[in-house]
């Protein structure tokens, strides 16, 4: 991979992180994505064709860093059949341009698996991906965090309006641990993914994006949730 990144001035690809890439795994075997040669197959994998341009989304488990997305996006300087190329980061995607005339889908799909960012290719969920439908579990994390973020506020405004000095025995504890039970569940449902995210990241060796969120996560509650028990503070 070094000397297909050297000869196309790419090397710069390894100073955006201490552990750019992921190293691939067992022998590199082209035949294995020969099916894609198929018409009929390659059909349902592209979101456009044309005699001289064809789009095509691909999914990359593998995607992780800067360094990933600099390569990714410049796959044109690889190989000049590439027309475009752009990566989303959240969704772990990229989207490609390429010229069918210059270069065929499976060589595309050859490349990405080359220089170790294999697709992940499942003609079950392209067809599930024509009839596009709503993350229910991510609409209803961002609710539960709405709702509770809601009412946490409400249940702060006395502690606001008496700049801290509430003078009914009781009255701010009973707020103060009411906020930090509605906090739990943003904590532990909403924020989930990213310490699952962020947990896979560390199990292979690097900080993904959502490390540093988690870090913020962790240091803010922990800060609050010492105030609330200790009595030191609202949190």
């Amino acid at each position: 991979m070094y000397l297909l990144l050297s000869e196309n001035n790419l090397c710069s690809y390894y100073s955006f992180d201490k552990n750019p890439g992921i190293k691939a795994k067992g022998k590199f075997v082209s035949e294995r994505f020969a099916y894609l040669d198929d018409e009929s197959i390659a059909g349902k994998l592209v979101q456009f064709s044309s005699g001289t341009q064809t789009n095509v989304t691909f999914e990359l488990p593998q995607m992780h860093c800067s360094s990933c997305i600099f390569l990714l996006e410049n796959l044109h300087r690889i190989d000049p059949g590439i027309i475009k190329s752009q990566a989303q980061f959240q969704r772990k995607e990229a989207f490609i341009i390429f010229d069918p005339r210059k270069i065929s889908l499976r060589k595309v799909v050859e490349l990405l698996a080359f220089i170790g960012y294999e697709p992940y290719i499942s003609l079950k969920d392209v067809k599930e991906k024509i009839s596009p439908r709503f993350n229910k579990k991510r609409i209803y994390q961002i609710g539960v965090a709405g709702f509770c973020f809601a009412n946490i506020m409400m249940l702060s405004f006395p502690e606001y309006f008496s700049s801290g000095n509430i003078e009914q025995n009781g009255l701010k504890e009973t707020f103060t641990w009411l906020n930090f039970f509605l906090s739990l569940p943003v904590l532990l449902f909403s924020a989930r993914d990213f310490f699952v995210s962020a947990w896979k990241g560390l199990q292979q060796k690097f900080l993904n994006i959502d490390a540093p969120i988690v870090l913020a996560i962790l240091v803010t509650y922990g800060r609050s949730y010492y105030e609330i028990i200790s009595g030191t503070g609202a949190g």
